[in-house]
Order: C-alpha cells, then sequence, then structure tokens
C-alpha cells in the first residue's frame, strides 16, 4: 500500500494557508505530487525540507544508482576544481575487456590509454560505464573490494543505516538502499561543483572516438532538471535520482522500484517517465508558491575535503 509522510513546512511558510490536516501522526501538505503506485520515493526541497515519501521503505536493489556513492567517494578522497582534469589514469586490460562485456552498460576504453580522472567520471556518470567505475575503484584502492569497504563506511558516516553497498556499479542486485538513503546521499553529493557539473552534462565521449555518449537521463533540461543518476536492472527495475533547481532552489529526489524483475529497458523508462511527472509536479507547486511563503534557499556549498582512508596510487 502506498504511503504518503510529508513534513510540516516552517511556520512562516503556512501562515496564512489554512489548516493542515493530520493522517497517521504525519502531516499533509498542498502539494499535488503523482506519487509511482509501486516501489518507493522521496522528495524534498532546499529550503522547505520534506515533500514525503512513498512506498514499503525496505532495502530495494539500487542498480547504477550506486555509481553516485562511487563519485562521491573518488572526488572525496581526490578532490578537483572546476577546469581540473585530475590525474592521468591508465585503462587497464579489465577495463578494457569489460568494455565488450554482455548485459552491462559499459563505456569503450582500450587498454593501456592514459585518460585523466574527470572524463572518467563523466564516462561511469554520462553513459553508465560499469567497467569505469570498477576501474576507479581499483584505481584509488588497489581493488574493488577494498573500495567497497570505503562506499559503506561513507554510507554509515551519512547516517544511510539502511544502505549496503557489494560493488561499485551497481551491476550487483546484493547492493539495495532506500529512497530516503539516496537522498541523504544526494544532498551531499551536489554539494561538489564538479559533480554538479558532471552529472548535467548531456552527453560525453572517449578522446580520439569521434562517438558521442548520450547522457541516460533524458529528463535534463526539463522542468528544472540537472542531473542526477538513472539505474535499472531486471531484480531492481527501474531507479531515479534526480535533482532540478526552481526558483533558485534545488529539489531532490528519488524513485525506486519501478517495474521491477521485468525489463530493465521498460524499467528504466517508466523510472523516468515517473521522475518527469514528479519533477513537474515540484516545478508547479514552487511556482505558484508565493515567494513571500517560502523561506530563503541557502547557497549550496561544497563540504571541506576530509580523508577516508589513504589513497592507493
Amino acid at each position: 500500500m502506498r504511503r504518503s509522510f510529508v513534513l510540516l513546512l516552517l511556520a512562516s511558510a503556512l501562515s496564512g494557508c489554512g489548516t493542515v490536516p493530520s493522517v497517521s501522526g504525519a502531516t499533509v501538505s498542498d502539494v499535488p505530487l503523482p506519487w509511482p503506485a509501486e516501489g518507493q520515493a522521496a522528495v524534498e526541497v532546499e529550503g522547505v525540507g520534506s515533500l514525503g515519501a512513498s512506498g514499503d521503505p525496505d532495502p530495494l536493489p539500487i542498480a547504477s544508482v550506486t555509481k553516485v556513492m562511487t563519485a562521491y567517494v573518488i572526488l572525496r578522497r581526490h578532490p578537483l576544481r572546476l577546469g581540473d582534469d585530475g590525474p592521468p589514469i591508465t585503462v587497464d586490460r579489465t577495463a578494457a575487456d569489460e568494455s565488450y562485456a554482455p548485459q552491462e552498460s559499459t563505456a569503450p576504453v582500450r587498454e593501456g590509454e592514459r585518460l585523466r580522472l574527470r572524463r572518467l567520471l563523466e564516462l561511469m556518470m554520462v553513459p553508465s560505464g560499469n567497467n569505469v567505475a570498477r576501474l576507479l575503484a581499483r584505481w584509488d584502492s588497489g581493488s574493488q573490494e577494498r573500495f567497497v569497504e570505503r562506499m559503506n563506511a561513507t554510507a554509515h558516516r551519512l547516517g544511510m543505516a539502511a544502505t549496503t553497498y557489494t560493488g561499485a556499479s551497481g551491476n550487483e542486485d546484493s547492493t539495495v538502499s532506500t529512497a530516503a538513503d539516496q537522498l541523504k546521499l544526494a544532498k551531499e553529493a551536489m554539494r561538489d561543483p564538479v559533480f554538479r557539473e558532471v552529472v548535467a552534462q548531456a552527453d560525453t565521449a572517449v578522446p580520439g572516438d569521434a562517438r558521442r555518449l548520450p547522457n541516460t537521463n533524458t529528463l535534463l533540461n526539463k522542468h528544472g532538471v540537472i542531473g542526477i543518476k538513472t539505474g535499472s536492472g531486471t531484480v531492481a527495475g527501474g531507479n531515479l535520482m534526480w535533482a532540478s533547481r526552481v526558483r533558485g532552489r534545488l529539489v531532490l529526489g528519488v524513485i525506486l522500484g519501478q517495474v521491477a524483475n521485468t525489463n530493465p529497458v521498460a524499467a528504466k523508462a517508466a523510472a523516468l517517465e515517473a521522475g518527469g511527472k514528479m519533477s513537474a509536479a515540484v516545478e508547479r507547486w514552487l511556482l505558484k508558491r508565493p515567494a513571500a511563503l517560502l523561506p530563503e534557499p541557502r547557497p549550496t556549498t561544497p563540504r571541506p575535503a576530509e580523508a577516508i582512508g589513504p589513497a592507493h596510487r
């Protein structure tokens, strides 16, 4: 059964809006969101707070949404500035061979070529290259297993109590989380300007290769959407972590488990459709809301870098 829980807006935001009804101890605002009929979802708005959540809160496979944590850990341990391409990284044989892996989303990299960290982040996040995610994990930590330990330690630090990572790419159905947990990560990841720039790219390419690799997130530039990541699999279904900017404030949403146990292509399309409806509804609500009833958004500032264990070189 779908459940929707919405927190009270700040008292100033509620002034003159009438009584807010209560359901099961929670409150219901006037935000008309089209919550998905299956899976789970959660949305929050900068300066306003949670707009609610739906679905049973049990952890679900998140597929390639996993790569958000991979990128977050990499950028925390190897910070980049805007305009900085970062260190060169040599593509190993494993990553090159995995470029041809069936049943996976990959990026066409070649053994021995040296690609800058910034470009590899693009190849991981934009066309969702599983092979690049695992390459970055090995480069950073010596092995994917060691890197996964860092992913889980970071999840613990962020209070993501219902999350377990078992790989850097999300190809494993054993990597599970909740919409609420992934919102916590989205909020932190979007504080990094390089991360924000990467996930907003419409496409990317491997240097020397004429092919353009499109972003799997086809919601970009619709209803203020500026990212973040899709994910899909047979068991996981369709998943989406999205961000939009409306009236100067950041909107974050997560949708998990759309048409699970079917076809990954159809599942991703279902997640994007649900995300399109949700982002459009939030945009409409914010645009209609009198500015005086919305708290001023605080500027998004990057967190200072902090150590997450010694980097492997």
